[in-house]
């Protein structure tokens, strides 16, 4: 008969199509589960064996050549520690222009700031602070709602007053501190002037 196969051949092309289903398009996942392995610093030997899935379908489904099952993909993201919907949420970029970023205003004394990350985003605050000599952010001690705040010294000096401890920075000095703990900060100098970049995460406003 045309086009009949040999005994056995039809088994054996079901059996290589259910392990090689390509993945394209929006749902292709592989290269986010690699960056979260490699992140977690696993081999694919380890996370297979974390998950009891070959490393040869792991290997596959990284380079999006093969799909898994339901039940696969929650073992594997339990295996990362990753929600299986970080594997389609849109990656987010968002640019701000040096033209463009926003002049603000969080109070202090001849302090001109600038926000360079999105005001939309909740996760990091990012400041340009442009501090006039004598100028800072008043003799009061205050606290931040959020986790972490980085500061970096481009020019000029900057003397930060954290509980009773007095930090002072020159250009290429960061100082890392919880925001939570009372703080302040003011441009020491009396002809030069300061330019500082903040960071807090999460952003407190």
């Amino acid at each position: 008969m045309a086009g009949s196969q040999p005994a056995g051949a039809s088994e054996t092309l079901r059996r290589r199509r259910t392990a090689a289903v390509t993945v394209s398009g929006p749902a292709a996942i592989g290269g986010r589960l690699r960056a979260a392995r490699q992140a977690r610093g696993l081999s694919i030997a380890q996370l297979a064996a974390a998950t009891g899935l070959t490393k040869g379908f792991l290997s596959q489904l990284e380079r999006d050549l093969t799909s898994a099952s339901v039940a696969s993909l929650v073992n594997i993201c339990d295996a990362l520690g990753i929600r299986i919907g970080s594997l389609f949420e849109a990656s987010r970029t968002d640019l701000v222009r040096r033209s463009e970023r926003p002049r603000i205003n969080f109070g202090g004394v001849g302090v001109t700031e600038y926000l360079l990350s999105p005001d939309s985003d909740s996760r990091i605050q990012v400041i340009e602070s442009h501090i006039a000599p004598g100028g800072g952010g008043g003799d009061e001690l205050y606290s931040l709602n959020s986790d972490a705040e980085f500061v970096h010294v481009v020019a000029g000096r900057l003397e930060v007053v954290v509980r009773r401890d007095v930090y002072r920075l020159g250009p290429g000095d960061s100082l890392t501190f919880s925001p939570r703990d009372p703080h302040t900060w003011r441009n020491p100098s009396q002809s030069e002037e300061a330019v500082v970049f903040w960071v807090l995460t999460p952003s407190p406003w």
